[in-house]
């Protein structure tokens, strides 16, 4: 059976100390590339196949715009997005089913209930219940949608791999990743989720990244980028570390499930890893840490924004304890 690397192959990335005790350890894998694609860092298993989760949706949303999908803006960054389903997220997936004149009916990924709590609140006091726009990939799939209506492919088979819309998607991918797709699954949402490397994981978020300021990149990917940094609120939600992320280094990051985190700066320098237990609460305190001791963002800077991501390990309601590197991460920074 493919599988992905095993726990002999990955390094200790984080724990979690509660009231001086090491209670948890995140074990996984990372690789850091400088802008020109070479290996700065290597953590772990760097080759071996991944799902890299809802941080292919660059790549999805880039592959409908090559589709004839006139993503801009906030849509592009919707598209792009795994959003909490706020009020705000539900109008622009609205604006987009509109758009491409389908309906929330055409939609393909599971009904869900807000992540937003507001917006969840709302939802019952309306009497409402679980609806498919509140789902997290509605964004993508609207764009996957209006990619069909544009070039009157099927709506119904849209998840299919082998509908031509998801052909676009692996070939794109295996343009940016610069990898062969190893093999195909079923993501959460229901849309093909292909396996790649760490590395081709980060490839693909360094091209990105670059493009805006690259004459000669691909006009659709710049657009896509742009979009990101210009509405990370779409991306992700008002305060969830992606936003924050991108709100306050600029730089391009993505998370996908089973603790699957990219990231890459302007320069094109980019991390890619996976917690290996699937738990992503470290991602981001790893990553951006492993970018800083790389000279690809400034440590203060990177400091300022974990404040705001990395939840405090309370009892009783008060900090006992934190979330913190692994010696293996830290060392790095000496």
């Amino acid at each position: 059976m493919l599988q992905t690397f095993s726990a002999d192959a990955a390094v200790e990335l984080a724990v979690l100390e509660r009231s001086g005790f090491v209670e948890s350890r995140h074990i996984g894998s990372a690789v850091v590339l400088a802008g020109d694609g070479s290996v700065v860092t290597s953590l772990g298993d760097i080759s071996a196949p991944m799902y890299p989760r809802s941080s292919l949706k660059p790549l999805q949303a880039l592959a409908s715009m090559q589709a004839g999908v006139p993503l801009r803006g906030v849509q592009a960054a919707m598209a792009c997005g795994s959003h909490v389903g706020s009020q705000e997220h539900r109008d622009v997936v609205e604006g987009m089913l509109r758009a491409g004149g389908i309906t929330e009916q055409d939609l393909r990924c599971p009904e869900d209930w807000p992540e937003d709590a507001r917006a969840w609140i709302e939802t019952i006091r309306a009497g409402g219940g679980k609806s498919k726009i509140a789902m997290n990939c509605s964004g993508k799939h609207a764009a996957f949608l209006w990619a069909c209506t544009e070039n009157g492919w099927d709506l119904r088979s849209y998840l299919e791999p082998n509908h031509p819309l998801q052909q676009l998607v692996r070939s794109v991918i295996e343009e940016y990743t610069q990898e062969s797709v190893v093999h195909t699954g079923v993501d959460g949402c229901g849309a093909p989720v292909t396996a790649v490397s760490l590395t081709g994981l980060a490839r693909a978020y360094s091209k990105l990244a670059k493009a805006p300021a690259d004459k000669n990149a691909n006009a659709r990917a710049a657009t896509i980028t742009t979009s990101m940094l210009d509405y990370p609120w779409a991306v992700h939600g008002s305060g969830k570390s992606d936003t924050v992320v991108m709100e306050e280094l600029g730089i391009l990051t993505k998370r996908g499930a089973e603790g699957v985190l990219a990231i890459s700066t302007p320069t094109g320098a980019a991390v890619a890893l996976k917690m290996l237990d699937g738990n992503g609460r470290a991602a981001t305190l790893v990553g951006l840490t492993l970018l800083a001791a790389a000279g690809a963002v400034d440590a203060p800077d990177v400091a300022r924004v974990l404040e705001r991501v990395v939840s405090p390990i309370t009892g009783g309601g008060r900090p006992v304890g934190s979330l913190r590197l692994s010696s293996t991460v830290s060392a790095l920074l000496d």
